[in-house]
């Protein structure tokens, strides 16, 4: 039997549409080292991952990932302790 594989998404720019400042995410930023971005719906937690990685140079230690009740893809990522979640928002204008 083949194994199942998702869609191929080379640029990472392509997987994270764009970040969320809302209260929540402030609170997650601040409280437990964690980004929110909305994501394309087809990512899956590695893409979502590598993505982050790669584009603003940190260690992912995990993500988790919820379908909004408006049917967009919302993604939290924790960054590892030695990475502050605050300086990638910051680079992302959002702080």
């Amino acid at each position: 039997m083949a194994k199942r594989r998702g869609p191929r998404i080379e640029d990472p720019h392509d997987v994270l549409l764009y970040p969320l400042a809302t209260e929540k995410a402030m609170r997650l930023l601040e409280a437990e080292n964690k980004l929110t971005f909305i994501v394309r719906r087809d990512a899956n937690k590695p893409m979502i991952k590598r993505a982050v990685e790669e584009l603003f140079d940190v260690e992912v230690e995990k993500v988790n990932t919820l379908i909004t009740p408006t049917g967009e893809k919302k993604a939290y990522v924790k960054l590892k302790p030695e990475y502050r979640a605050e300086d990638v928002a910051v680079e992302l204008g959002i702080l």
